[in-house]
């Protein structure tokens, strides 16, 4: 049978940080799919990178979630040979699976809301020991 055809690892990216943006905003998939008049199925295949987004449509999704659409490429793999590796790694970075899920959503925001610089770093200790990571690793 017909191998099927990868998602582009730029497309992959983009997609992610257009979960990643939509669930900081606390917004689904429908609302976002109908502030551009198409459907959240629409929406799930430019997440995944199954579909590439267009420029206007991507401007359109930039303005729907109030970020600059070069928000959409910040650490995006910039050389081919970037681009290769991603892709030969499934495409997925797992930190921006962890901030795109509802967890990690979670408790970025309940971090960044601590003023205290020294409980902020005392918390990154404590769960790094708590994972079993060297300290400063």
């Amino acid at each position: 049978m017909a191998n099927k055809k990868q998602p582009n690892p730029i497309d992959i990216h983009v997609g992610s940080r257009v979960r990643l943006r939509r669930m900081m905003l606390g917004m689904s998939q429908e609302k976002l799919g109908e502030a551009l008049g198409i459907t959240f199925q629409q929406i799930q295949k430019y997440e995944k990178g199954t579909n590439r987004i267009g420029a206007s449509r991507l401007q359109h999704i930039a303005t729907v979630l109030t970020v600059p659409v070069a928000f959409f490429f910040e650490d995006a793999p910039g050389t081919p040979a970037e681009a290769a590796s991603l892709a030969e790694s499934g495409g997925r970075d797992y930190v921006v699976d962890f901030l795109s899920s509802s967890e990690g959503i979670q408790l970025n925001k309940a971090f960044v809301r601590i003023k205290d610089a020294k409980l902020r770093r005392r918390i990154i200790d404590l769960v790094r020991a708590v994972a079993g990571e060297e300290e400063g690793g």
